[in-house]
């Protein structure tokens, strides 16, 4: 690798980081009302439900319009950033998982400063106005703007994802770390073929249609005793 292709993976590795000053580790996304209802149980009802939720929700849509939103970041397309950025938005179903994305997208934005990064300064320029930006908008600006490879990024940002939701799972069920580490397993061989379907999708197949997780996370909104804030 050159020097650029390492500092880019180095990059990579730190937005896809659970040391990422966001709070994400503070949500569950309606997995901690699954484990409180019984539909997750056990390892096996867990990778269920994160990999579903990858294969027909995530991986369809958010994943889908975070690449659309690098390609936005990297041709200068203000318009279409505004866009996207309202899109997700009004695609969030609860009122949890809207906050979790204004709150996660204004740490981001707040990120874009204390970096000290001059590369990042048109990006800070573009989201700095908006009264609401998502978590997925800033996080595609920083990736292009550090000239990050769109698959990899994907792939790098389910990941994360993925993390995030098996530390919740093994908070909340509870599991084992060798039972979360097996899940990882898994759910990592089937990221590359999510980021790649991500990245050919045309928009007019994005689809966000998860009834279940759309009700897990409205009723967790009303969940009496809980660790995660979604």
């Amino acid at each position: 690798m050159t020097p650029a292709a390492q500092l880019q993976l180095a990059r990579l590795l730190q937005l896809a980081s659970p040391a990422l000053p966001v709070g994400a580790y503070t949500y569950s996304q309606g997995l901690e009302w699954a484990v409180e209802s019984g539909v997750i149980r056990d390892e096996a009802t867990a990778g269920r439900w994160i990999a579903d939720l990858m294969q027909h929700g995530i991986g369809r849509f958010e994943a889908p319009l975070l690449a659309a939103l690098m390609a936005a970041w990297a041709g200068g397309n203000t318009g279409e950033i505004l866009e996207l950025n309202d899109e997700f938005l009004a695609s969030r179903e609860s009122a949890e998982l809207r906050a979790e994305t204004v709150q996660m997208g204004f740490s981001m934005r707040r990120l874009l400063h204390d970096l000290r990064d001059n590369s990042l300064a048109g990006v800070a320029q573009t989201v700095e106005p908006l009264p609401e930006v998502a978590f997925p908008t800033v996080w595609a600006g920083i990736a292009a703007a550090w000239r990050i490879d769109p698959e990899a990024a994907i792939t790098a940002y389910l990941w994360s994802w993925a993390e995030n939701q098996v530390m919740a799972a093994l908070k909340a069920v509870p599991l084992g770390q060798a039972a979360g580490q097996r899940l990882l397993a898994e759910l990592g061989r089937q990221i590359p073929a999510a980021a790649v379907h991500a990245l050919k999708l045309p928009k007019t197949e994005w689809s966000n249609f998860t009834p279940a997780f759309a009700i897990a996370c409205a009723r967790h909104e009303t969940q009496y005793s809980r660790l995660f804030r979604s």
